[in-house]
């Protein structure tokens, strides 16, 4: 009777085999991982962009449940824009799904069952909110977040020496075309207020990061945050 033998790999041959597959996927790695980053990125602006006509829609609001907070849209421009230098008071801006059937205070409330009809159970809504314990809704609508949340910096424009825009914190107040500081919209003179916004990537959806990490970073929204995706020179109107 004649006898085969079965002969299985090498440790050598293993070794060899692992090492290609690990040269291969680090080569792969290198050159589509910089293009995907940069697509995500892409999208990610493009998502803030359309977010900022729901910023400068909201600026000029006032809602049911604000009049008795502020006299004008703005008062709350004014509010928003000259607190919005320190992450606890920063404004977000996010989609969610919203509820067809829970309407309160023109608003649709958060959709949070997992299955349901687009258009029918629920629409696509913008949201923008302040981080400053006036929203009683943020944690829900976080909860019904589609796509990325933002965080939002607004800085005065004011006019610099050689007579062009400097992006200033001026921390409770802004400064009017006269050089002098305002502590409210009726003491700001000028029938504008032009700043400049950063949008910044939130790196976790959730309302612990939002009420956690993220209020506690102070003005340092580089270090928490990282560097925004795009700015964008803005104005609102008295």
């Amino acid at each position: 009777m004649s006898q085969k033998n079965s002969r299985g790999f090498t440790l050598l041959e293993v070794l060899l085999a692992i090492s290609v597959v690990a040269i291969l996927l680090t080569t792969f790695l290198a050159v589509f991982g910089p293009a995907t980053n940069t697509i995500r990125r892409a999208v990610s602006v493009q998502d803030a962009d359309r977010l900022a006509t729901a910023l400068e829609k909201e600026l000029s609001t006032l809602r049911e449940d604000e009049i008795g907070r502020f006299e004008t849209p703005f008062s709350k421009a004014f509010e928003w824009i000259s607190s919005s230098s320190s992450l606890d008071s920063a404004i977000v801006l996010f989609n969610y799904r919203g509820d067809t059937s829970q309407v309160i205070n023109g608003k649709l409330e958060a959709y949070l069952e997992q299955n349901g009809e687009p258009g029918r159970d629920y629409l696509v809504q913008s949201a923008v909110r302040r981080l400053s314990g006036e929203n009683k809704d943020l944690e829900p609508l976080l909860e019904a977040v589609e796509g990325r949340v933002f965080v939002v910096r607004m800085r005065q424009l004011v006019r610099d020496g050689n007579g062009g825009l400097t992006a200033t914190d001026s921390g409770n107040g802004l400064v009017g075309g006269d050089g002098e500081g305002a502590t409210s919209a009726e003491e700001f003179d000028d029938a504008v207020i032009t700043f400049q916004t950063d949008f910044y990537a939130l790196p976790a959806n959730s309302f612990q990061y939002v009420t956690g990490p993220l209020a506690r970073g102070g003005n340092d929204f580089e270090g928490t945050l990282g560097s925004p995706l795009f700015s964008r020179a803005m104005a609102v109107r008295r």
